[in-house]
């Protein structure tokens, strides 16, 4: 019996592993909750970038369809999507910028050193504003209707392709 005993912690560690295995197993990796598409944007109000006045987000979104883009400087695959950002800009897509947990003078030299596409630019330095759009990670863009309802999102860069199928679910 004292044998036993002493195998107890082998056994529940081999059981945990078979547990977290077959969970593990059966979880798609590539799943990216899309928890707020088809409900309204959260009403936040964030400091613009360059004067820090308090700005409500539904008034820079109002007009929509928008584009809202969580991004970073410290973000490669941000700089990746720069130029897709910078392209829809020139075609007259409004986009506003949601700068994710960065200090608002390295946001600044990323768009300058880039280009600013952006109607607006906002900051979310605590990544709260993130939280209530349910951001993952950066890069994110939402696809904001004129009502204010979040039609789509994308996770990670925007590439042409991606962008006019998230464009296309605005019509």
């Amino acid at each position: 019996m004292k044998r036993w005993l002493a195998f107890t912690p082998l056994i529940v560690l081999a059981a945990l592993a078979l547990l977290f295995a077959g969970y593990a197993l059966k979880r798609d990796p590539k799943v990216s909750p899309h928890a707020m598409v088809g409900k309204p944007m959260p009403a936040l109000t964030l400091p613009e970038l360059s004067s820090g006045q308090p700005t409500a987000l539904k008034d820079v979104t109002q007009g929509g369809p928008v584009l809202v883009n969580f991004f970073a400087s410290w973000c490669a695959p941000c700089e990746i999507e720069h130029p897709q950002l910078m392209a829809l800009n020139a075609q007259g897509v409004k986009i506003i910028g949601v700068a994710y947990k960065d200090a608002p003078p390295n946001t600044q030299a990323f768009l300058t050193r880039l280009g600013d596409p952006f109607a607006a630019r906002l900051v979310d330095r605590s990544g709260a504003a993130g939280l209530e759009f349910g951001v993952t990670g950066v890069p994110e863009t939402y696809l904001v209707g004129s009502d204010g309802m979040i039609l789509a999102k994308h996770t990670g860069p925007l590439t042409p392709d991606a962008a006019e199928d998230l464009l296309a679910k605005a019509r």
